[in-house]
């Protein structure tokens, strides 16, 4: 019985791939490629083609490129480039010395549209951008000829040498392919291949006057890197007999392009545009923003690579498009999180607590576990004293029924400290309680008591006296609809959720956080998983809540687990 060594965990591409090399097709080579467009930053959506790209090249033992498709210089820039090399790396990556962008093939790009005009199977064409969408016809009707798609193949190598040499108005002529304009996929119509275009390139320079576009460069920037599979989202599937074709005419190394689904997200869109939108009108600080679902601002809001890549390996590769519900996704980052964040202490909307029968001039060091997840990360200890801050939502005057927290006369456990009881408030001018006041149990040290008696509450604290002052950010969905481009008459911009960000200050940490680091991510106890920002510095500490603790994918984990290739849809 014969076998395609297929690699654990195998979806559709690696089926394929498994059959091309047991087959010796491309010599039992696997080479793929990236080729972002450095138009803007890398988002989720990416990271699937990115894991896909590299994940398939590292199952084959095979090579991966980075290629930036830069072809379009109107909208492309080095800040561009930069996030998304440091993005790939952060995602765990490598492309080695393979870092290639298609201005590198310009010229021999050029060569392959002489060669096609000298072939017949190109022209130089006059028409208006207008009118080359209405001589391109409809899925029901053919298109027309262009009046020009019969000049000879002196006159279009001519015109086509003075329009790389700038001597036309942007806009005024296009070099087109000659293919077959009633083909039934509108691409084949006779494409553009060149544009005019006189914005400066981030590379070249004022070098070149003329573009490609990205179907004329696209395969033939495989073909010249020897690429065996060009793994494309599924809507690349219409232009695959376009790539074919620009191939097979020049006769040239044939790539197999293979298609599949690209990731959507529920509550948040993914489009470049849009995100750049949101960028430049004041919507999110910039593309970092930690609502945005690029990678940096995921980053900055304290998500790991490794949660990501759980994630996408639980969504699967598949055909057929979906959403996924971003629930999956923080399901993936609490598990993470879960295992290697350090506990901390820190109430974020504070009020005091002050235990009436507790020493003044008293200050003890309460040990506690960094993380019982990872009994390697040991414990700490964390200063105690008479007056402490807790959470203003942890005391009711007037208690709901299953309400186990303070409220008058009542026991709870201050975590890994002692028991208090509530014995009266302080109340401002306004009427708001500005001092819960308490007694202790000085039997009860560690949070346990000696007779045995339970309580049913458990709240945090942190000692007044050496609390670290922060600003917290809670950030939650971008959008208030759960598909934002759902109605086309509704602009999605009017759908952002005004409560995507509150600012909270006069937060109270525990002292350990007071030199955290950028980056630095810790579960604070009962408040959710955090990420110290970007915009810390001495004096200033601001962390960003990641996610909260509460996880509703939880309970269908095994589900999740099924990585047969379907995608998780949206619940």
């Amino acid at each position: 019985m014969t076998t395609t060594n297929s690699p654990p965990n195998s979806d559709f591409i690696r089926t394929a791939v498994s059959q091309d090399t047991y087959s010796g097709r491309f010599g039992g080579r696997v080479h793929t490629r990236f080729p972002p467009e450095p138009n803007g930053y890398l988002h989720i959506g990416h990271a699937k083609a990115l894991t896909i790209d590299f994940g398939v090249a590292e199952d084959f033992g095979g090579l991966c490129n980075l290629r930036f498709d830069d072809t379009n210089p109107t909208k492309e820039d080095v800040e561009y480039v930069n996030s998304i090399r440091e993005d790939i790396r952060w995602m765990g990556f490598d492309w080695g010395d393979r870092e290639y962008y298609a201005s590198d093939y310009f010229e021999q790009l050029y060569e392959y549209a002489v060669k096609l005009i000298k072939m017949g199977k190109a022209y130089v064409c006059d028409l208006s951008g207008e009118a080359l969408s209405e001589f391109r016809g409809t899925v029901t009707e053919p298109g027309r000829p262009s009046p020009y798609r019969n000049r000879s193949v002196e006159e279009n190598l001519d015109l086509l040498a003075r329009m790389r040499a700038g001597e036309f108005p942007e806009g005024s002529r296009v070099l087109r392919a000659k293919i077959d304009m009633s083909h039934p996929n509108l691409l084949m119509r006779d494409p553009v291949m060149y544009r005019i275009l006189f914005d400066r390139h981030h590379r070249t320079g004022d070098a070149w006057r003329i573009y490609p576009t990205y179907d004329f460069a696209h395969g033939q920037c495989d073909s010249i890197e020897g690429i065996t599979h060009s793994l494309c989202s599924l809507e690349y599937e219409v232009h695959r007999p376009l790539y074919d074709w620009y191939l097979d005419a020049l006769e040239i190394f044939h790539p197999r392009q293979i298609e599949f689904a690209r990731l959507n997200l529920n509550y948040t869109v993914m489009s470049k545009r849009m995100l750049l939108q949101l960028v430049e009108g004041g919507y999110v600080t910039g593309w970092d923003d930690p609502r945005m679902p690029t990678l940096s601002g995921l980053r900055r809001r304290g998500y790991t690579p490794e949660s990501i890549r759980a994630f996408l390996e639980l969504v699967g590769v598949a055909k057929a498009q979906s959403v996924v519900d971003v629930g999956l996704l923080e399901h993936t980052l609490r598990q993470d999180l879960n295992r290697r964040a350090p506990r901390a202490f820190g109430v974020l909307r504070p009020v005091k607590l002050v235990l009436e029968n507790y020493p003044e001039d008293l200050v003890e060091e309460m040990g506690c576990t960094n993380n019982p997840e990872d009994p390697a990360a040991g414990s700490r200890k964390v200063p105690f004293s008479r007056v402490l801050y807790v959470e203003r939502d942890d005391f009711r005057e007037d208690p709901p029924s299953k309400y186990w927290r303070l409220a008058p006369g009542r026991e709870v456990r201050l975590r890994y400290a002692y028991f208090v009881t509530c014995v009266g408030v302080v109340k401002d001018e306004t009427g708001e309680i500005v001092e819960i006041r308490c007694t202790y149990d000085p039997a009860t040290r560690g949070g346990a008591a000696a007779d045995g008696r339970a309580v049913r509450g458990t709240i945090h604290w942190v000692s007044a006296a050496h609390a670290v002052d922060a600003e917290v950010r809670l950030y939650d969905r971008l959008f208030v609809r759960e598909n934002p481009l759902e109605d086309p008459d509704v602009d999605f911009l009017t759908l952002i959720n005004p409560e995507s960000l509150q600012v909270l200050r006069g937060c109270k940490l525990e002292p350990g956080l007071a030199g955290a680091l950028a980056g630095s991510r810790y579960q604070l106890e009962r408040n959710g998983y955090f990420c110290v920002d970007s915009d810390t510095k001495p004096g200033k500490l601001v962390l960003n809540r990641t996610v909260s603790l509460r996880d509703t994918w939880a309970k269908i984990e095994r589900s999740a687990g099924d990585n047969s290739g379907r995608s998780l849809k949206s619940r």
